[in-house]
């Protein structure tokens, strides 16, 4: 699997293009379809996954037909196509965020939940603080070699930040 990252919008949010063979998964397109095309290519994109709905990470979601959510996957394993994760439901930043784990790659897209060196506001609409602690204490049975890929900004490790995270509990 190959991944793409593209920065998109105002609020530099992470959009990315994960790859296999010829067949392309969208997650959180945020803005600019331009760019977003550019790193689909000629690839057949099979669905458009959205961590969260908030307006950053949903800019182009009109583009896209098949769309995969909170809604319509489950908390557990889900494939779509040659694409195998796990969903973790992980409300605190928003009361609809999920993360999405490819235990094979050992990767975890984690929309706006954690963040190099911090987590996600709970102060915005549909946020609750006593929601994150619960989702960070879920999190935190997960591998801490996990590559974290956040909504915005760089990626990390899970380890890292939830070591970070539980300094300020």
């Amino acid at each position: 699997m190959t991944i793409d990252k593209i920065v998109v919008g105002p609020l530099e949010t992470n959009c990315y293009v994960l790859s296999i063979d010829n067949q392309a998964l969208v997650i959180d397109p945020g803005a600019d379809i331009n760019k977003i095309n550019k790193a689909i290519g000629n690839k057949k994109v099979i669905g458009c996954v959205i961590t969260h709905y908030h307006f950053d990470h949903i800019g182009c979601i009109k583009y896209f037909d098949k769309i995969f959510d909170i809604h319509n996957l489950k908390e557990g394993m889900n494939t779509i196509g040659p694409f195998t994760f796990e969903v973790i439901y992980t409300p605190g930043h928003k009361e609809d965020l999920i993360c999405l784990y490819f235990k094979e790659s050992n990767i975890m897209f984690v929309g706006d939940f954690i963040f190099k060196n911090g987590i996600g506001r709970c102060d915005l609409k549909g946020g609750n603080i006593n929601q994150m602690k619960d989702s960070i204490s879920k999190i935190s049975k997960y591998k801490s070699d996990i590559i974290v890929y956040p909504g915005h900004g760089k990626t990390t490790i899970l380890g890292s930040e939830l070591k970070n995270i539980n300094r300020h509990w």
